[in-house]
């Protein structure tokens, strides 16, 4: 039977350690929440860290394990050490603040990478360990983003899923990241990768395409010979759960008192965290009371922040700046018989929250940046008797859905202070027709919705996966082979791309790795580059290898230094096409004409990813249309329009190189880009032929980048060596 194995940092639990034994109960809200219905049926298993155990001993341990395995969880065991760099140093303390936009909260400098690297691997080992055939693996949130890619690589055919809970930043932000394309080739492990809106998918693919280069059609991308999905999946939750607990007859007696006062009550109840926006939603308070004197003594606000992570320095300046806006509330506007506002800094129970939710003539939810916020629909679903007003941030993912809520800028005072205003003198029909708007989307769309829909999806994109490529390249074949042959593209393969591609010559590392193959035995060793001839003449003529311009266009032979043309070609250098290009470049800053000999390259690598890519499609079916009639094809290369003649490229010089090569020659051929795919398809099946990066390729085998490219050939150089010795 299929199983759900679902990965989260933390089991749906909370064990306290009293004395040498552990007491478990079950946690709520959230993603507790959230997964339940998915872990109650079935045979679905739960992996996390459960929580701070040091103090248990082995006794302590072993009932701990019973207990977690009798309710289908398994715990991921992680140090004190390992907690404090993996979870506070680099999840919370860099990819929290930047995944909400906050640069400013960043550290200046953090060295907590391995940490999280170490932890991931550990949740990846406890998958593995507990996954059989048919498992789907439903991994979530900020601080396991690597697990999926640490899963593939041992389970390629698992069927993976990732969901992030939290905003995905925009491109320009990703960026910031040293770690920027180890993350995103971690998420890409993953079969489906869902999000909470279709703006944090359109993130996500900008920032693939910006810093990977790959591309995503609509809503799905070829990372590594399969086909991935991304999404929108807005969470929901348990409706029916808030729907009840308000009719408790407990929870209806506390509504009761708290509504019997002669105030209006806003309420606001959120997780003491700097994204949340509390200290910009009391100085909407203030605004107010300050603009609307007749609202002293008629309003109240409830604020509930329940502590968060006490022990980070920044969310203890924030409780710090919370405490002294109360402050400076009451100072200005606090009676003897009234205060403006009643600050609760603890947890409250489910009940106590509900009976809040009932209480609300006002719910504010104005956090500065939120993934979804699930207390906005708990609120509406709360509310059976069809009355309140949500005052919710445009910020938050859930303004996607509820469109009964007053939406609001969280940066503006004045505009939550309007909103609330409105809120407060809306008729009784506005509001109760703006509630059951939002009380049937909430109840539609609950939780079990949500997990229903993604695990559906994923279902259907793991049967439609192809099976991934081999991951063994035959390098010690290709060295015990009597001679080798091999062909080498430039830019993306050996070289990493330059915004300006005329300052990319090769380093110091590459040289002399090139001049050590060219110099083994046995062992001819071509460069075959889009470049023009003088480049890699200037560059690379004083190495025994053989050069390619152009695409095969232009050949200077090893040890010779005179350079001849294919054969004979019609020059492409006609005006209109020129002016076309030339135009193109002017209305794409950043991008560049090339003017080559027979033929042209619309250079956009230093132009912005986005609008250059579409500019580059655009340029391409117009020069289609243009050169109709004329003997080129136009090629979308990396980064890169190309005209060139027809039936001259990488594919035909292969052939004559092969033709000239020994019938006992190995052929490795190494190419990153739509040119070296001609290269590829006119090679021998016996070549081993290998593709750089992502993309559709037909190469048999794959490498991550121009790093892993050199260190595949250092590989054969040192096998080569070692034959000799």
């Amino acid at each position: 039977m299929s199983r759900v194995l679902i990965v989260s940092n933390r089991l749906p639990i909370h064990v306290r350690v009293r004395g040498a034994r552990a007491e478990v109960q079950m946690s709520v809200g959230g993603v507790a929440t959230g997964l339940s219905s998915v872990h109650a049926s079935g045979d679905a298993l739960w992996i996390g860290w459960p929580g701070e155990t040091d103090e248990l001993d082995e006794e302590g341990r072993a009932e701990l394990a019973r207990e977690l395995a009798s309710r289908r969880l398994v715990g991921v065991e992680l140090d004190a050490r390992v907690v404090k760099g993996f979870y506070e140093g680099y999840a919370n303390g860099v990819l929290w603040p930047l995944f909400h936009s906050m640069l400013e909260s960043l550290p200046l400098t953090n060295d907590d990478y391995a940490q999280y690297v170490e932890a991931n691997r550990r949740f990846a080992d406890a998958i593995i360990a507990e996954w059989r055939p048919g498992d789907r693996i439903w991994i979530h949130d900020y601080q396991l983003i690597l697990v999926p890619a640490l899963v593939r690589e041992r389970l390629p055919h698992a069927r993976i899923g990732f969901f992030l809970h939290i905003p995905f930043p925009a491109s320009p932000l990703w960026r910031v990241l040293p770690e920027r394309e180890e993350l995103l080739r971690g998420l890409l492990g993953a079969d489906l990768i869902g999000f909470h809106t279709h703006d944090y998918v359109r993130h996500f693919a900008a920032a693939l395409l910006n810093v990977l280069g790959v591309e995503v059609a609509v809503d799905s991308l070829r990372w590594r010979e399969r086909q991935l999905c991304i999404g929108a999946f807005p969470m929901g939750i348990d409706a029916k759960a808030y729907s009840r607990l308000a009719e408790e007859e407990s929870v209806r007696e506390e509504t009761q008192r708290l509504r019997s006062g002669p105030e209006a009550l806003l309420v606001g109840i959120d997780r003491l965290d700097y994204t949340k926006g509390i200290p910009r939603r009391l100085l909407a308070l203030q605004e107010l009371l300050d603009r609307h004197a007749d609202l002293r003594g008629m309003i109240r606000l409830i604020q509930v922040a329940v502590p968060s992570r006490t022990t980070v320095q920044v969310y203890r300046t924030m409780r710090q700046t919370i405490d002294e806006l109360v402050g400076r509330l009451h100072g200005m506007f606090a009676t003897a018989s009234w205060v403006p506002v009643n600050y609760l800094h603890r947890a409250l129970s489910s009940r106590e929250v509900v009976a809040l939710y009932r209480a609300a003539d006002v719910m504010l939810v104005t956090p500065i940046r939120d993934g979804m916020n699930l207390v906005a629909k708990e609120f509406v679903a709360a509310r059976n008797d069809e009355d309140g007003v949500l005052v919710l941030s445009e910020f938050a993912g859930a303004a996607g859905e509820l469109s009964g809520a007053l939406l609001v800028n969280p940066f503006d005072p004045r505009a939550v202070s309007d909103a609330c205003h409105r809120a407060l003198t809306m008729p009784r029909e506005e509001r109760r027709e703006r509630m059951r708007a939002m009380r049937e989307r909430v109840f539609k769309s609950d939780a079990e919705h949500w997990a229903r829909s993604f695990l559906e999806k994923l279902g259907e994109q793991a049967a439609t996966a192809e099976p991934r490529v081999p991951t063994e390249i035959p390098i010690t074949e290709l060295a015990r082979a009597p001679k080798r042959l091999l062909l080498l593209d430039y830019d993306g393969t050996l070289m990493p791309f330059g915004v300006d591609p005329l300052r990319t010559e090769p380093d110091e590392e590459l040289r002399t790795l090139l001049a050590g193959l060219a110099a083994a035995r046995d062992t001819e060793v071509h460069i075959v580059s889009g470049r023009p001839p003088m480049e890699l003449e200037r560059w690379l003529a004083d190495l025994d290898l053989g050069l390619h311009a152009e695409h095969g266009l232009w050949t200077r032979p090893r040890g010779e230094s005179t350079w001849t043309m294919a054969r004979g070609l019609e020059l492409l250098h006609r005006g209109s096409i020129e002016r076309l290009l030339h135009d193109f470049a002017e209305r794409t800053p950043g991008a560049r004409v090339e003017k080559k000999s027979v033929g042209y390259a619309w250079h956009w690598r230093g132009a912005d990813p986005d609008f250059g890519f579409r500019q580059a499609n655009e340029l391409r079916l117009v020069l289609q249309a243009l050169c109709s009639n004329l003997p080129v094809e136009v090629l979308l290369g990396n980064r890169v329009v190309e005209i060139r003649p027809h039936g001259e490229n990488k594919g035909t010089l292969a052939t004559r190189l092969v033709s000239a090569a020994s019938h006992e020659s190995r052929i490795l051929a190494l190419g990153d880009d739509r040119t070296d795919e001609d290269l590829f398809a006119a090679l021998p099946q016996d070549s081993v032929r290998v593709h750089v990066g992502p993309g559709d390729t037909v190469a048999q085998w794959r490498v991550d980048d121009w790093r892993a490219a050199r260190r595949l050939l250092a590989k054969l150089l040192d096998e080569l060596d070692s034959r000799v010795d």
